[in-house]
């Protein structure tokens, strides 16, 4: 919209400008902070007041997601589906400050963290050199759900069990 200008120190904008500024800014905040900054009548004061508040959150989530990023693992999870939300969560924390996760990194974290039990299934979907996270994820989350569907039909009628009457 061209309004950079408008929370720059120094620079001289138009009153039009200025209340653009203010009225897109606003339009973007939280309500507690639209009422908390209310008093506030110059776009670049707002955008001051709001990165000395915020500022810090690069000291406070970066390290948590690193953590997080670095303790991943497949087998603490119960589905699929679990362990790929959190997986995006952590990457777009450490992609917000500047950290770079390739698909190949998310291939990695995830081969690398099947349960010790799942050796096999492990290798033999590393051998199907996935390039993308995307392709890996879908062939696990149809995995799980035929093994979802075939121990509920064992369920319902163990092996060896009388037929069906007719």
């Amino acid at each position: 919209m061209g309004l950079g200008d408008t929370i720059v120190a120094g620079k001289s904008i138009s009153q039009k400008d200025s209340a653009k500024a203010m009225i897109f800014i606003r339009r973007h905040l939280d309500e507690s902070l639209k009422n908390e900054y209310l008093t506030l009548e110059d776009p670049e004061d707002l955008w001051q007041n709001l990165h000395d508040r915020y500022n810090h959150q690069r000291t406070v989530i970066l390290p948590r997601a690193r953590y997080e990023w670095m303790h991943l693992c497949l087998q603490d999870f119960k589905t699929i589906s679990d362990y790929n939300s959190a997986m995006f969560r952590i990457i777009s924390q450490l992609k917000l400050y500047g950290e770079i996760i390739t698909d190949h990194d998310m291939l990695e974290k995830t081969f690398t963290t099947f349960h010790a039990s799942n050796i096999v299934l492990m290798q033999q979907y590393r051998g199907m050199n996935f390039y993308k996270y995307s392709e890996l994820i879908s062939v696990l989350l149809v995995a799980e759900q035929n093994n979802d569907l075939l121990l509920k039909n064992h369920e319902s009628r163990p092996a060896g069990a009388a037929p069906l009457p007719k």
